[in-house]
């Protein structure tokens, strides 16, 4: 694993390109290298496979440009917050030595999400402590490392953000990396049950989603984040666009 400045962590394939996409998308413009992981593998969902999953976040990761990208293997729908799954998401985290990690929302409609949030923000605390031992995977001993801030990402919740990124110039490659799921989303051709991500409300509502995270910041798109941690600015011109 190389390191990059920004790591994006979803429960489920699908959940990072739902959540942060566009930001993922403009970042990679401005520069930034990127890495994605995955906690599971989706294995519980309604339709599709674990293997279509697979083969489909590989195929958004390449639409977005994003050249890493792992799957924890977790248990879907089953993963906890202990000291087994902390242990090894502290050592991806001190591989990749992000600045700036993107995760799941605090809350949100499957109960991972929430789960997931709470795994991440703690594996960023812990992954700071010099007492915690952890290994690469070539047996290295690893440095601790803290990423300097962590957002969380809306998904399915309506959420105010804290902050909103304007993404109308990359709202097209966030749509594009989502519609790469398309054992997940709607498909007027499948004989698969139907499910609450299924529908063409659904799909479309990732767009009108954008858009109306873009007209409260004045913009065409947007996607919003929250944070734990008080954003700040040394420059106050940062704000002004």
């Amino acid at each position: 694993m190389k390191e990059v400045e920004i790591l994006a962590i979803g429960a489920h394939p699908d959940d990072v390109e739902l959540g942060c996409a566009g930001s993922i998308s403009l970042s990679i413009s401005q520069g930034k290298t990127v890495a994605i992981i995955d906690l599971t593998q989706g294995e519980l969902g309604t339709r599709g496979t674990a293997e279509m999953r697979r083969e489909e976040a590989l195929s958004a990761a390449a639409v977005l440009g994003v050249g890493q990208r792992i799957n924890m293997q977790f248990r879907d729908g089953f993963f906890q917050n202990d000291e087994a799954h902390q242990l090894a998401l502290i050592s991806k985290i001190r591989s990749f030595r992000p600045q700036l990690i993107l995760c799941n929302a605090s809350h949100d409609r499957h109960i991972d999400h929430g789960r997931a949030n709470k795994l991440v923000n703690d594996a960023c605390f812990l992954s700071g402590l010099e007492k915690i031992n952890t290994k690469d995977s070539k047996g290295n001993i690893q440095d601790p490392w803290k990423p300097k801030l962590i957002l969380e990402y809306i998904q399915w919740m309506d959420i105010e953000p804290h902050i909103v990124v304007d993404i109308s110039s990359h709202l097209e490659h966030k749509l594009n990396a989502v519609k790469e799921y398309k054992s997940q989303f709607f498909d007027p051709k499948s004989k698969e049950a139907e499910t609450p991500i299924s529908s063409k409300n659904f799909i479309e509502s990732v767009s009108y989603r954008a858009k109306n995270f873009g007209r409260l910041i004045g913009t065409e798109a947007g996607e919003g984040f929250t944070s734990k941690s008080l954003l700040s600015t040394s420059n106050l011109f940062d704000l002004v666009h």
